[in-house]
């Protein structure tokens, strides 16, 4: 399986990849489908939610995602400020503006929900049917896996135009692997990722690997505008826990004071991206839009604080994100990034790890220090679970994605004390928390059946 960084970092909008922008995805998918049969006018559709979707797809706001995937909209392009809007008149009407043609009404209720029954292929499945004029049916079941990514029943489903489907000349599945290819090729991680991506873009050429660069740095512009929005807005979060928005009062601290403490800027940077995901905004997933914060902050960190790194702000964004997506690679290929399958630790665990590692990339790490500063990054976020309070994604995941953020910078300073040499390989610590996940109760993961979700009233 060959994984695109455009695929690992996609452009959507909050507040959670496997339930909003997945099932926006599935339910695009689902329309062009529906097209490509030439049956004609659909007259109804009806939507089933199974598993974590249907647990907390309220709060996360899987509903209207996938209402608006029926009407043709892509997270990717789609206007935030419209989801909500248009969310709300579909509730009051009970009809879809199918594939954004003519208005089909919803069979039964507006979504119909099926919170303790799980599909075998994953927690997260959504079966779509539209019965057309003659009243023949067509049905096709999606699971969104997380981070995004969304795969059919009958197989995958395209998830993102960037990504090329073209093979790789340098293909790995694990750390050792990966290792092994730097140590051959004589080739950086970045390096050695980048050449996979213009294969993908149908390379290699000077066009495609422009295509590329221009992508990647096209990546950071989202995730620092993103950063900006969320120093400035100020208001409550919607979903009705009555949690403020923090960072912008934060930032106004740390201008105002002058302060220059790395881990404040850190802190509000993680802080400024979730609060805009848990708000439905612009976001890039990173794996995931539940741990977003966590790539784009250190980033936002290592270009304020290290001089030379901005000097070649375009250069360390390329390096930097392409190192991230190699270690994401690992943990998409060898456990999950879902925290619907293996709780937290595969959300919040891989971005501290993709951040880590990426991090100490950019300081000028060797390939062995990346791997370490990687395994150091999940290691201490192993047995994480995902318990979010009303299923919204805010307490705790806005001030996890700060926490963690802070673990990631120093898990690339421990490992660049090093030689790279460690007793515990990242592949032994991804292995380690796909058995975590597989052994964690399943009300740990995203249902808000538990933890924090059950022990903290809502009110």
């Amino acid at each position: 399986m060959t994984i695109s960084v455009f695929e690992l970092f996609s452009v959507g909008i909050g507040p959670s990849s496997s339930h909003t922008v997945g099932p926006m995805r599935a339910g695009a998918d689902f329309v062009d489908e529906v097209a490509a049969t030439g049956r004609g006018e659909v007259r109804a559709v009806q939507v089933d939610l199974y598993g974590s979707l249907a647990a907390t797809g309220r709060g996360h706001g899987t509903f209207t995602a996938v209402l608006l995937g029926l009407e043709g909209e892509r997270p990717e392009s789609v206007d935030p400020d419209y989801v909500a809007k248009r969310g709300a008149e579909i509730e009051v009407t009970r009809k879809v503006r199918f594939g954004g043609a003519f208005e089909v009404p919803l069979c039964t209720e507006l979504i119909v929900v099926h919170p303790l029954t799980v599909l075998p292929r994953h927690t997260n499945g959504i079966r779509f049917r539209a019965e057309f004029a003659d009243g023949a049916p067509h049905e096709a079941v999606y699971y969104s896996v997380g981070g995004g990514f969304v795969e059919r029943e009958s197989g995958p489903a395209t998830v993102n135009a960037l990504a090329g489907t073209a093979g790789v000349p340098h293909d790995f599945d694990t750390a050792a692997g990966l290792l092994e290819l730097c140590d051959r090729t004589a080739l950086t991680v970045p390096q050695l990722m980048l050449q996979n991506e213009i294969a993908l873009h149908g390379g290699p050429t000077d066009q495609a690997e422009r295509a590329v660069r221009e992508g990647l740095v096209h990546i950071w512009s989202v995730m620092s505008a993103c950063i900006e929005r969320g120093l400035h807005a100020e208001g409550m979060l919607p979903g009705g826990l009555g949690v403020p928005r923090r960072a912008p009062g934060l930032y106004r601290k740390l201008v105002d004071s002058g302060d220059a403490d790395a881990m404040d800027w850190l802190n509000v940077a993680a802080m400024a991206v979730n609060e805009e995901n848990a708000c439905g905004g612009r976001i890039v997933t990173a794996p995931t839009n539940g741990a977003a914060g966590i790539v784009p902050a250190v980033l936002y960190y290592a270009l304020q604080f290290h001089p030379r790194l901005a000097e070649e702000r375009d250069r360390t964004v390329c390096d930097y994100l392409l190192t991230a997506a190699a270690i994401a690679v690992l943990y998409k290929k060898r456990a999950s990034i879902s925290g619907a399958e293996v709780g937290c630790q595969g959300e919040v665990g891989s971005a501290c790890s993709m951040a880590a590692g990426a991090l100490a990339q950019i300081l000028g790490a060797t390939p062995a220090q990346v791997e370490n500063a990687a395994e150091i990054g999940i290691e201490h976020n192993l047995g994480l679970t995902c318990d979010p309070i009303g299923g919204l994604v805010q307490i705790p995941c806005i001030e996890r994605n700060a926490i963690a953020s802070v673990k990631a910078v120093n898990a690339a300073r421990i490992a660049l004390h090093g030689d790279g040499t460690h007793r515990v390989s990242l592949d032994q610590a991804i292995e380690t928390m796909r058995q975590t996940g597989a052994d964690m109760l399943s009300k740990y993961k995203e249902t808000s059946l538990g933890g924090l979700a059950v022990n903290v009233p809502e009110c």
